[in-house]
């Protein structure tokens, strides 16, 4: 290699769909390797759950073959590659990274960690980053562990404005089915953050899959979760108002695909789909004329009900992964994390998630899985999302 690739940002990724087997992890491991040119910075890695009595073995190859030093990962009901996605199968994925210009910081918090900062220890103490350190995260999370909630407020508080992508591990129903690992094995964390500063950049999408329906209007009194009256008037109301907007066709499909999407900025001239957290309608009382939200609305927040549904999913990525590469470019790596509820099962054919990022900026090496829970931004803060696609985006600076 010239003095010039031996400066530049690389990477590699392999999808391997078997019951572990020593001879074929040592085999692509060793060609991700070779494909990367050299010994990686960074791997990520995803395994299917029942790898993990063979965890040890798994990652001294990927140290011994793969001549890594740091590695971070976690279990996933289905695995993700380039333009391939494999629901409820064993196997790894890989993304190797070299990133020679680039500090990585890891840093594992731990549940009694988010104690501490509710008593009133700030997360920089925490964490040993102080907000003038900003670069690029990135998130896995146990979601028997961890207490998103609490994370996310104080995270959104310590970091505004600062983006992170990631997932929520999954597996079986098991909850001992669904962990994090580094290069030392399980990892007992609640949460592993990987901060990267300098020599390259990070972006990314997060694709909701809705499109508004009915029309936006201001919330006018809450109690807790429950939206109670919606431009005065009853929110189970407003919510039948919305469906009866639909064409009957639509109408057919809508039931149990109608959220409720608050604005993340009101004050915009006009509101479109990606201005709204989507969040799910938990209950509803047509008598009082109540319904609750999986979140905690304000009075003056603008309410605008959405649909998802297959087709709406599918555009809505393409024209966020659109978006981005008019934004960013060509990436030279990427990481997909995909709610187990998209895949084959909502839009009826393979690879959906994975294809349209393949089909936008070609084959870049890819690694992801199915989650429990989406990490990433909208409207400027962090949350955690589901139905959602949510993708990083490795850049050069």
């Amino acid at each position: 290699m010239t003095p010039a690739d031996e400066s530049a940002n690389r990477s590699a990724s392999v999808l391997l769909r078997t019951t572990f087997d020593d001879d074929a992890v040592v085999s692509a491991v060793r060609d991700c390797r070779e494909r990367l040119g050299g010994a990686p910075t960074l791997v990520y890695a995803f395994v299917s759950s029942d790898w993990k009595p063979h965890l040890k073995d798994f990652l001294e190859i990927v140290q011994v073959e793969g001549h890594a030093l740091q590695i971070v990962g976690c279990s996933g009901y289905g695995l993700m590659g380039v333009g391939q996605e494999d629901e409820n199968v064993s196997g790894m994925s890989l993304l190797f990274l070299r990133l020679p210009n680039t500090e990585i910081r890891r840093l594992e918090v731990d549940d009694s960690d988010l104690d501490d900062a509710e008593s009133g220890q700030p997360w920089p103490t925490i964490t040993g980053i102080t907000p003038d350190e900003f670069g690029g995260w990135l998130a896995l999370a146990n979601p028997m562990r961890m207490r998103s909630d609490i994370w996310l407020r104080q995270w959104n508080s310590a970091y505004p404005g600062e983006a992170v992508f990631g997932g929520l591990c999954s597996g079986g129903p098991d909850p001992e089915e669904m962990f994090l690992f580094t290069e030392s094995g399980l990892s007992k964390a609640s949460l592993i953050l990987i901060h990267l500063l300098g020599g390259m950049r990070l972006g990314g999408v997060v694709s909701q899959g809705c499109r508004p329906i009915g029309e936006p209007y201001t919330i006018t009194e809450v109690d807790e979760n429950v939206v109670v009256t919606i431009g005065q008037r009853r929110a189970y109301e407003m919510l039948e108002e919305a469906y009866e907007s639909l064409e009957e066709e639509e109408q057919v499909g809508a039931q149990g695909n109608i959220f409720a999407g608050l604005a993340m900025n009101e004050y915009k001239d006009e509101l479109r789909r990606g201005d709204f957290l989507v969040r799910n309608i938990v209950g509803g009382d047509p008598t009082a004329g109540v319904l609750a939200l999986g979140a905690y609305p304000r009075v003056g927040q603008t309410l605008q009900f959405q649909l998802r549904d297959k087709d709406t999913a599918d555009e809505d990525l393409l024209v966020q992964c659109a978006g981005a590469q008019t934004r960013y470019g060509e990436p030279f790596a990427a990481l997909l994390f995909s709610c187990a509820g998209r895949g084959a099962r909502m839009f009826e054919v393979p690879n959906h998630d994975a294809g349209i990022i393949e089909d936008v900026f070609g084959k870049i090496p890819l690694s992801g899985f199915f989650c429990n829970g989406e990490i990433g931004p909208v409207g400027g803060q962090n949350f955690i999302h589901g139905y959602t696609a949510a993708a990083a985006f490795f850049l050069n600076p």
